[in-house]
């Protein structure tokens, strides 16, 4: 079984987060920086040293299920994605309020105000993960 690398994109920052090889631990790994695209590189040094076999993009779907504008613009990120990496399953994991829960967690944790800034993203791709992986504990992919 491979690696899962999940992203939680931001127009700012990229939090990003692994699975071990057997799927059962999600780690923050780190976040990257959104603007210029910066992040592709940081994404591809990750791919190159995990060697994750999937990747799991948050989709910002809004609350009433409907895709956002920035739904739709994930959505043509991860085909561009796809096409740069043929050899990697992409799915993407419904991502509703996982910055919220990733805020209160780190509050929980009495993380200050700029702490919780620098961590935020990488939490919520922590959340991503986790929730991917529970849905798919029983699948072979």
């Amino acid at each position: 079984m491979s690696r899962v690398l999940a992203l939680d994109i931001g127009t700012v920052r990229v939090g990003a987060a692994i699975s071990d090889p057997s799927r059962i631990i999600a780690q923050g790994l780190d976040v990257w920086n959104a603007e210029n695209d910066e992040w592709l590189k940081n994404f591809d040094d990750a791919i190159k040293k995990y060697s994750p076999g999937v990747i799991v993009v948050g989709l910002p779907v809004r609350t009433d299920g409907k895709k956002s504008e920035a739904a739709e613009r994930i959505c043509e990120l991860v085909e561009t994605l796809k096409s740069k990496y043929p050899e990697l399953e992409f799915f993407t994991q419904d991502e509703r309020f996982t910055t919220v829960i990733a805020q209160r967690m780190l509050i929980e944790a009495d993380v200050s105000r700029r702490g919780r800034k620098k961590k935020v993203d990488k939490v919520a791709a922590v959340i991503i993960l986790e929730s991917w992986l529970e849905a798919n504990k029983n699948s072979p992919l």
